[in-house]
């Protein structure tokens, strides 16, 4: 495999990660809404917005079906949101979005992964800084790009990005405050134009990125593959330029 396009499956090694840790943060946030507010979705509001939430994703029944029934358990702790950072190889920041029934277990798991890996774990707000909370809709590359800028400025977005490739357009990214993205979400799928769900959420966008070298860029991806590996941890975000999409 040559250069470029091991730097393509790495990239995509990561999304693809990324994207297969949606569904069980689906769960997490079920049980934490049932824990809260009871099991009947029209008198627990919150209930019924991670509900929708689940149904924009495409999130499978089974998995909705099953955190319903492990929230109603006793003995199933609640969940508590946690954040941690740390540096990766090279300068990199990483930020670590987990939802987690023991914090101290979390802690461990998150700190091996960034040590065994050439990273170190950072004070709070040390790299939080550096990123944006964002609500962020990915379009398919198969629409036209007139066609999604006329839409994103019409449903609400406050950007779009064409994300370029090796191979050119490969889809595009349009920017939402986090209180605007479930209705743009809606707005720009209800136009016909095709939405990836899967890739669509909310994320912590970096403000500036920072260039590696090939082997260096290779050890964050490493990092990041394994961090996405602790079960607590539902999302991973970087200033690597490499990684990003």
């Amino acid at each position: 495999m040559g250069r470029r396009s091991s730097k393509i499956a790495t990239r995509k090694g990561a999304q693809d990660a990324q994207k297969a840790k949606r569904y069980g943060k689906i769960g997490k946030l079920i049980i934490q809404a049932v824990k809260a507010g009871g099991s009947d979705p029209q008198a627990n509001t919150k209930l019924k917005e991670v509900l929708n939430q689940a149904k924009l994703v495409e999130c499978p029944k089974d998995i909705i079906e099953r955190n319903l029934k492990k929230a109603t358990d006793k003995s199933q702790e609640d969940f508590k949101e946690v954040t941690y950072e740390a540096y990766g190889p090279g300068g990199t920041g990483f930020v670590m979005e987990c939802l987690t029934d023991n914090v101290n277990r979390s802690a461990t798991d998150v700190r091996n992964a960034v040590t065994r890996t050439g990273g170190k774990m950072a004070d709070p707000g040390s790299v939080l800084f550096n990123f944006q909370r964002q609500g962020l809709v990915f379009v398919a590359p198969s629409a036209g790009e007139d066609e999604v800028f006329e839409a994103a400025m019409d449903a609400g977005a406050d950007d779009v990005q064409p994300v370029k490739g090796e191979e050119g357009c490969e889809g595009y990214k349009l920017l939402t405050s986090v209180e605007d993205f479930v209705d743009v979400l809606k707005n720009v799928s209800s136009t016909g134009i095709p939405v990836d769900n899967e890739h669509s959420g909310l994320v912590y966008s970096p403000l500036t990125t920072v260039e590696v070298e090939d082997d260096i860029l290779d050890q964050n991806a490493l990092l990041f593959e394994r961090l996405l590996s602790v079960d607590d941890i539902d999302a991973v975000h970087t200033t690597c330029a490499g990684l990003q999409r």
